[in-house]
């Protein structure tokens, strides 16, 4: 084995794709008052890391405990507590970089070493910001030609009609993991196993239905709901009212990391292809009595899954030409195209390289000719 498992070199044309990508969407992120900041790779060991189980772990000179950087999240959120303790609020900013995960992650494509990019909105908590985040997800997407369609949730409210309905714990985290994975089977198998009444029955059957357009609301609305899952809706409602209800889909038994995302979550996918390519939601505090620096909300998205999406949408690079002097070289870029100069005076080695990598044309001074022509003056 050349390489570690779950990771990989990048080749051209990929390379080049996949720097236009960051570049387009670190761009556009800042029209949208999202500042850049860059975080160290290296961060001191913490035992209540939401990803502490699959971090990769080292021990350095001084016998600290240190991790590779798994998530962007925690990061920014300590990154706000020391820098920025006293705002100003609303605080955007924008991330990227490479992040690395001890075990495989089947969500990632199998890497263990991959590039993550996005954004966090910290100290503000209402339908308004959590509306930005949606358009601006949609826009990050359209800017770089991907036409994405969002589906949004809000885990809190499964999590209410759980724990109004008194069941365990135990039980509550079976049913969590049954509807993140919208398996009916296995909900009925553990209704009958557990031994759950009829009306509860209906009630957990119905909100693993509770996939769709706007309508899914409505009937959201008709089932037996607590304050909580009425706040959670409530909140939900309002956020889809000022982004637009028929632009969403709406997955009322979302439960994916439902102990992390305290509000709504979303996801994004493309046409033509079946995998998430973004998420984010919020998480933290979101009342009054939360300090700015826990509200936060955002989104984050893998960049080599995005370069699979759009590379299909990314135009030719310019043409390579075989520059054979300087002024040359400077000729050809300043008509867009990319000048590799000539490296020797062998004339086949030059055709034989050219012949190599499909580069037809050659320049010299302020003359363009096929490399075959160019060649054969030179000589």
């Amino acid at each position: 084995m050349i390489l570690p498992l779950g990771t990989r070199d990048v080749l051209p044309p990929e390379w080049a794709w996949r720097e236009h990508l960051r570049n387009r969407l670190a761009a556009h992120f800042s029209t949208w008052g999202y500042q850049g900041v860059e975080l160290p790779a290296l961060e001191l060991h913490d035992p209540q890391h939401p990803q502490d189980a699959r971090a990769f772990k080292l021990i350095d000179r001084g016998g600290d405990v240190l991790m590779l950087r798994s998530e962007f999240t925690t990061a920014v959120q300590r990154l706000v507590r020391t820098r920025f303790p006293g705002g100003p609020f609303p605080l955007r900013l924008q991330y990227g970089g490479r992040l690395w995960l001890a075990g495989q992650a089947s969500e990632l494509g199998r890497l263990r070493e991959f590039t993550q990019l996005g954004v966090e909105l910290i100290g503000a908590s209402t339908p308004w910001t959590d509306a930005e985040l949606l358009e601006l997800s949609l826009s990050a997407l359209k800017c770089v030609g991907v036409q994405g369609r969002l589906e949004v949730g809000h885990p809190g409210f499964l999590d209410a009609l759980l724990e109004d309905s008194g069941l365990s714990e135990s039980l509550r985290t079976q049913l969590h993991g049954v509807f993140d994975r919208k398996s009916g089977p296995d909900l009925a198998a553990l209704i009958r196993r557990n031994g759950l009444d009829a009306g509860l029955e209906r009630t957990l059957t119905a909100v693993n239905d509770l996939y769709g357009g706007p309508k899914v609301l409505a009937q959201a609305r008709r089932l037996p709901l607590g304050a909580r899952a009425a706040a959670a809706l409530n909140h939900l409602e309002r956020v889809a009212d000022l982004f637009g209800r028929e632009r969403l889909l709406f997955d009322l038994g979302m439960s994916r990391r439902y102990g992390y995302y305290s509000g709504f979550t979303f996801r994004a996918y493309a046409d033509g292809f079946s995998r998430q390519i973004l998420g984010g939601g919020r998480y933290g505090g979101h009342d009054s009595s939360t300090p700015p620096t826990q509200q936060g909300a955002g989104f984050a998205l893998g960049l080599e899954r995005l370069t699979e999406v759009a590379a299909r949408h990314i135009g030719p690079e310019p043409e390579v030409v075989l520059a054979l002097d300087l002024a040359g070289a400077d000729y050809a870029r300043s008509l867009g195209l990319i000048a590799e100069l000539r490296w020797t005076d062998d004339a086949a080695e030059l055709a034989r390289y050219t012949a190599l990598r499909g580069i037809r044309r050659a320049v010299q001074g302020e003359t363009l000719g096929t490399v075959a022509e160019l060649l054969e003056v030179r000589a």
